[in-house]
């Protein structure tokens, strides 16, 4: 019981991000910069599509999470085309099929997220912000089909493809490849 003052701060330190490792100030502002010249491409871009195609919808409001792992974190298995793209488009599939069963927003919204859930464990194509998309679809009673596929898996191909060249300009590199 004889602790010091050290042990209690550090035991502390841990639940206030003590866990997270140590990032250079080279690769945040990387990663920052990166962020934010992909989004202001990926949105001008699709804000374009939708202005040519007559949409509205041309934003998924989720991708910025996205862009923090495909920019910040380019290896993690979350961050590859396959799970930013599929995972995503799928959660919005599923979060309008709900919409389509399922009137009730307090049952509706844990339904659609659980079951892009699972969605992306059987195709291999976990994706956290993709969960975040099927909450979106159902709090803003998306009910057309088309949304999955614009803005949500154009704005994802987008982003990839702009995370892609990024990060191999700037050394890294996206996305993995088998070895």
């Amino acid at each position: 019981m004889n602790h010091t003052f050290h042990y209690y701060l550090k035991r502390l330190s841990f639940y206030l991000g003590g866990d997270q490792p140590h990032v250079s100030w080279v690769e945040r502002i990387r990663s920052v910069f990166g962020a934010f010249l992909g989004l202001m491409l990926v949105l001008g871009m699709a804000k374009y599509l939708g202005d040519l195609s007559g949409l509205d919808e041309w934003l998924m409001a989720s991708l910025g999470a996205s862009a923090l792992l495909v920019f910040a974190l380019p290896q993690s298995p979350m961050a590859q085309p396959w799970a930013v793209i599929a995972g995503n488009t799928l959660s919005a599939l599923v979060g309008i099929s709900v919409m389509h069963f399922m009137s009730e927003p307090l049952l509706a919204m844990p339904l659609a997220a659980s079951l892009s859930i699972l969605g992306m464990f059987i195709l291999r194509c976990l994706h956290p912000p993709a969960a975040a998309v099927a909450l979106i679809v159902v709090l803003g009673h998306v009910g057309h089909y088309r949304y999955a596929f614009f803005p949500v898996m154009v704005d994802s191909v987008l982003l990839v493809l702009v995370g892609a060249i990024y990060s191999n300009l700037t050394g890294k590199l996206y996305p993995n490849r088998p070895e």
